[in-house]
């Protein structure tokens, strides 16, 4: 077939992009045939359009179960790209020619996958090389140029000709000499098909077509459709579109785009992106780099310096050694999170398109990379944006991550993470089933697991997110499931598990513009039965529900707090003080400590609960389950009172060496939690401490020369400052001054 020519090539590759470009000029051909899913004709026009940005990927799935999906990536160095571009240029009409989507689709679903060997890396092993990127780079990248078609056709024919083609790869070239052979029919004098290397002895000579006909019938096929999306170079790899990815499409991008001194730009770059972190690099660095790179590039044999001596390069100059430096090049250079994007015309489902629109009209536009977003709820445009993102995570699109999570209702202020990735147009493309709008299809979502058989906990983490997302529609429906299931529900701790959501969305439902006027009262009921079944939930626990119900306790008495009904918080401390002396020390601890918050117990009667249940009677391991209860969470009252810093002391200094290596994993656990200006605090105060539980007064060295009339002055002016006046005055100035002799007491 002399009047077509067939480019094979890998299919992500600045050499091979410019050398197809460069064959298409000479040539001239009046059609181009490449690679891809025929049902995306219809799409190629899309890719002249101004806001076309590639990365891009042509998406195809089916409607009726949008998981059943397969994705072909195009880079701007991707040869099918460059091919493209040229054919819109020169207005000559563009195919795709792989076998179909429906096809592929349905071939994907019912049959296991294909294995096959890896052409290139066959290829760089023959030659010598034991990796197929270098390979591919010294042969092909770096030496660009019509001729390299041809010198790799053959090499993949005698490939091919050890044996032969997979039952899959039988079919989908069957498929393009089918095309091949209608394109000529049709008079076209000048093909060019750009596909995969791999192919191209299968497409030199064209079989009989009845034996392809043959292998084409009976084929399993489904209904599929077919769109742009964005793509990103972090998905470019080995795993997605045609199986042949690359590992440094940063890197790849930077060599195709770049006119000269790609090495001396490269390692520029690099060192931009470390001084951006606070990394010192100079030129000089810089220089040193590029020189190594061609030095290595020289002693391995090859024609210019590769990505594997630019890295080499870098880690011994500007990273000097760092692993951690030379990851961050890797990251934000080799690979790259560059994000791309596709025409307002590109065709979308109702639900696509309502987010397009929405994202556009917020102004809060898709990225590949991180990036962080704060929002004031009292701003319109910020509440919009939190509902979005709200609705968009029930519905699975979990483009954005809130840093605080959801007890974070109350406040006016929201954080989040925003990281947009490919595979989320398919999720948009799945929830697509359950409405035309992020808001009809979020609400259908929330009243279909109400609808379910979800637990009350998860129902009413349901609510507490509708509320988030201003699902007004969906309240009615999931507040009646939470209202029966608790009504159902006689498990006292699922019930505490499920009230802090629900209490949450009671108290600050009205901060978002939303009305839950029935959840106090389901809170209420909740709170009534928590109260009635707590003796027995407390009953015969082991250690590690022993410290879950903790942790319920707790959650449920901060609800409590927020719940505006008075009656019901004093039925849970009523229940509380009624449980205190019929539970294991741990919870007898926390409770004790959740009374004194509460001004149910007075800091007298808890120093005398503490010296009876840290007193040597007491077997070790149940003090400490006592202590770690009453002080978990924040080491305060240590700090400020010293008279339970004094009995917690006298405790740890009675154990003998054995009980006291058998508590000290309680105490680890306990004084871990403190934040470290509280177990600062402590440490000195119990360093200066003399077993009564008292700060020592602390005697001046005899040769200490002390002025007694400059340190009253200094007495009487904090004295003024803490409001104390003359007497505080006296009394702290006998404390420094009293007593006949220098002496100095040490601040609590």
């Amino acid at each position: 077939m002399d009047s077509v020519a067939l480019y094979g090539v890998r299919h992500h590759g600045p050499g091979s992009a410019r050398s197809v470009r460069a064959a298409l000029i000479q040539q001239r051909p009046d059609v181009l045939l490449i690679e891809g899913p025929p049902e995306a004709d219809g799409l190629v026009a899309l890719a002249a359009d101004a806001q076309m940005r590639p990365p891009v990927a042509l998406l195809a799935y089916v409607p009726a179960e949008p998981k059943i999906a397969a994705f072909w990536p195009f880079a701007v160095f991707s040869p099918e790209w460059q091919a493209i571009g040229y054919a819109l240029e020169a207005g000559i009409p563009v195919r795709f020619c792989d076998l179909p989507a429906a096809h592929q689709l349905a071939m994907r679903d019912h049959s296991a996958p294909e294995p096959r060997t890896d052409p290139v890396a066959d290829l760089a092993e023959a030659a010598g090389y034991d990796d197929p990127e270098r390979w591919w780079e010294d042969v092909v990248e770096h030496v660009p140029g019509p001729a390299v078609f041809g010198a790799l056709a053959e090499a993949i024919g005698l490939l091919r000709a050890a044996g032969q083609a997979g039952p899959r790869d039988a079919i989908r070239e069957a498929y393009m000499r089918k095309v091949l052979r209608k394109t000529v029919r049709e008079g076209y004098r000048r093909i060019a098909v750009v596909c995969g290397a791999w192919h191209v002895p299968a497409l030199r000579d064209l079989p009989a077509a009845a034996a392809d006909d043959r292998l084409l019938r009976g084929l399993p096929k489904v209904k599929a459709a077919l769109t742009w999306v964005p793509w990103t170079y972090g998905r470019l790899s080995y795993a997605s579109g045609y199986g042949a990815g690359i590992r440094s499409p940063g890197w790849y991008d930077h060599l195709f785009h770049c006119e000269g001194q790609p090495i001396e730009r490269w390692l520029a770059q690099a060192a931009a992106v470390l001084r951006a972190e606070g990394t010192g690099v100079s030129p000089a660095h810089v220089i040193e780099s590029v020189r190594l790179a061609e030095a290595l590039a020289a002693l391995r044999g090859r024609p210019l310096a590769g990505l594997e001596e630019v890295t080499e390069a870098a880690r011994a100059v500007l990273c000097e050694g760092s692993d951690l430096l030379t990851g961050l090049i890797q990251r934000r250079l080799v690979v790259g999170e560059r994000l791309g994007a596709v025409p307002a015309a590109t065709p979308m489902m109702p639900l696509q398109r309502d987010l397009h629109d929405q994202q556009r009209r917020l102004r809060l536009r898709p990225e590949a990379a991180p990036r962080d977003l704060d929002l004031d709820l009292r701003k319109p445009n910020d509440l919009a944006r939190s509902h979005l993102l709200h609705r968009l995570a029930l519905l699975g699109v979990d483009w954005g991550t809130s840093r605080e999570g959801p007890t974070n209702i109350g406040t006016f202020r929201e954080s989040w993470r925003l990281t947009w990735r490919p595979e989320l147009d398919l999720a948009v493309i799945e929830a697509g089933m359950w409405g035309g709008t992020v808001a009809a299809a979020a609400a259908e979502q929330a009243r279909s697991r109400a609808s379910g058989s979800a637990s009350l906990e998860e129902l009413t983490g349901l609510l507490e997110r509708c509320l988030l997302a201003d699902l007004g529609d969906a309240l009615p429906a999931v507040l009646a499931a939470v209202s029966e299931r608790a009504a159902l529900d006689t498990d006292v701790t699922r019930l505490m598990a499920a009230l802090p959501a629900l209490v949450r969305a009671a108290r600050y439902g009205d901060v978002r513009g939303t009305d839950p006027a029935r959840l106090s009262q389901v809170a209420v009921e909740m709170i009534t039965r928590i109260c009635a079944g707590l003796p027995v939930a407390v009953a015969s626990l082991d250690d590690t529900a022993e410290r879950t119900m903790r942790d319920r306790i707790d959650a449920v008495h901060s609800a409590t707090g927020l719940l505006s009904d008075v009656p019901s918080r004093d039925r849970w401390l009523d229940a509380l003080a009624s449980l205190m002396p019929r539970c294991s020390p741990l919870i007898s601890g926390r409770l004790t400590r959740l009374l004194l918050d509460a001004d149910r117990l007075s800091m007298d009667d808890v120093a005398a609960r503490m010296s009876r249940e840290l007193s040597a009677a007491v077997p070790a391991a149940a003090a400490a389950g006592w202590a770690e209860g009453f002080l978990s969470g924040s080491g305060l009252l240590l700090v400020h009172d010293n008279r339970l810093l004094g009995l917690a002391d006298g405790w740890l200094a009675g154990l003998s060496q054995d009980a006291f290596t058998a508590v000290l994993p309680a105490l680890r656990r306990t004084f871990g939690g403190f934040a470290p200006p509280e177990r600062r605090a402590i440490g000195e105060k119990a360093a200066r401490l003399d077993g009564t539980g008292r700060v020592p007064a602390v005697t001046a060295d005899a040769d200490d020369d002390l002025d007694v009339d400059r340190a009253a002055i200094a007495v009487r002016a904090v004295a003024a400052i803490l409001g104390a006046g003359v007497l505080g005055a006296g009394v702290l100035g006998a404390g420094v001054l009293g007593a006949g002799a220098p002496s100095r007491r040490a601040a609590p």
